[in-house]
């Protein structure tokens, strides 16, 4: 690429003097407990959209706060020029819930140690927004050529149910010649990533009702069913536990398997399993093996329970058998599976196998794969390797960013991930952080993207 060398004469400056206001600004963000999924929660998320409003109105953006019948969404555009292109910027700024009993400080209290700034929401996604953010002001007093949207999210951590109808509804404002997401991960941060495909989701519920009560053991233990065990043992047939293969006929059938070339740059990302088990905490694998973890990861489709619910839950054994269970489960999936056609497959496996047992959709994700070749992903890895040194890794990302989907869907621009996220950082997880080392890196690579960008043209 072209050096537009004026533009970065000032640029580590800029970043080093930016210091503390991009830490002041995460610290209030970090403090709004902007949790979606928590109903006695929407003050807060309107509060928080109201605040990174005002920050984007302080860069030059005009700037909105946008309603849907959910969680509202914040609309900022930057305009340069009539004939410039536009580029658009998806972020959210919701957050999962946080156990304060599991921190080792308040979740919602910012809390910085070093380069190190820890507190629920810092690296997903608050703290890559603030980078992109902070890197579009540095383009605007530089006068680069680029048109921005920003379109920062409320509902993302609980699937972005009204995110369809803020896009469908707002087209013609958001219409671009790329996307860029910065909500995903590195693999390891000795090597950047950049994913180029999200496995999808499809949640669903089983229940199993034998009886209006629970019921004494003594009395009825025996003859009485007990649907905890009945629904375990209906769960067992459909997946195996120690190798997490599903046995259900048909769910591998449209699996897109990943080529040598997409394994091999998996392998490149600077995967380890002792560094994953370390980051994410976890005692042992069900394979240790890099390749077939990474495989299972980035392009194989799962099938998870995520909890079961039935019968006594409280301080020692109460002897009763129970009249109800639920089993909440999910399944990712890849490409080319679609989520309403593997919810038939799983329903229709139950029922062959358990009348009683109710399969109740809950929603669903579909996968998504990008390219990672052509201009767009030359200017992505370019701009990473500006930033970080290194030449990154394209891979594909485990989880599921529903916006994506929606974005692809209606405004059929090409989609860049630009992620700063590190697997220590903590991903919905306790003591959940972010690093000065990642957002200063952030800015650098977002400012060289966008001057790239702004050089490809319509």
């Amino acid at each position: 690429m072209a050096d537009n060398t004026k533009l970065y004469e000032r640029l580590d400056s800029y970043i080093t003097d930016s210091r503390d206001e991009f830490e002041d600004k995460l610290a209030e963000m970090v403090e709004i407990p902007t949790i979606s999924m928590d109903p006695e929660r929407k003050d807060d998320c309107r509060r928080g959209a109201m605040l990174v409003r005002q920050y984007l109105e302080s860069i030059g953006a005009q700037a909105e706060v946008v309603e849907t019948p959910g969680n509202p969404v914040v609309l900022g555009r930057i305009q340069a020029g009539a004939t410039d292109p536009t580029l658009t910027i998806y972020n959210h700024i919701d957050v999962q819930p946080a156990d304060p009993d599991e921190w080792h400080k308040p979740p919602f209290t910012f809390f910085k140690e070093g380069d190190r700034y820890e507190g629920r929401g810092s690296t997903d996604d608050k703290g890559p927004a603030l980078s992109a953010m902070m890197a579009a002001r540095y383009a605007v007093e530089n006068q680069v050529p680029l048109n921005i949207n920003f379109v920062w999210e409320l509902e993302e951590e609980i699937g972005s149910p009204n995110f369809e109808h803020f896009i469908k509804n707002n087209a013609d404002r958001l219409k671009s010649d790329s996307i860029l997401v910065s909500d995903t991960i590195w693999i390891s941060r000795d090597r950047p990533a950049i994913p180029y495909g999200l496995r999808g989701a499809m949640m669903f519920t089983m229940t199993l009702e034998t009886g209006a009560k629970d019921v004494h053991s003594g009395l009825t233990g025996g003859p009485a069913r007990n649907p905890i065990g009945e629904l375990c043992k209906v769960i067992s047939k459909c997946y195996d536990a120690d190798t997490g293969r599903v046995k259900i006929k048909g769910f591998y059938d449209d699996v897109k398997k990943a080529t040598k070339k997409e394994v091999k740059s998996f392998l490149d990302s600077g995967f380890t399993t002792k560094k994953f088990k370390a980051a994410h905490e976890l005692r042992s694998l069900r394979f240790n093996d890099a390749e077939r973890v990474l495989k299972a990861i980035m392009a194989e489709p799962t099938f998870e329970v995520h909890g079961i619910t039935g019968g006594y839950q409280g301080p020692g054994v109460k002897t009763i058998v129970p009249y109800r269970a639920q089993a909440k489960i999910s399944c990712r999936l890849v490409p080319d599976q679609n989520p309403k056609h593997v919810f038939k497959l799983v329903r229709d496996f139950v029922r062959k196998h358990s009348r009683d047992v109710v399969v109740e959709f809950e929603s669903a994700l579909g996968p998504y794969t990008g390219e990672f070749s052509g201009r767009y992903a030359d200017a992505a890895a370019e701009a990473m390797k500006y930033a970080f040194g290194r030449q990154p890794a394209f891979t594909r990302e485990g989880g599921s960013i529903g916006a994506v989907v929606t974005m692809k869907k209606y405004l059929k621009s090409p989609i860049v991930f630009l992620g700063l996220s590190l697997p220590e950082h903590g991903y919905h997880a306790k003591n959940e952080n972010f690093d000065w080392g990642m957002a200063s890196g952030g800015i650098k690579m977002f400012v060289r993207y966008f001057d790239a960008v702004s050089r490809l043209g319509r």
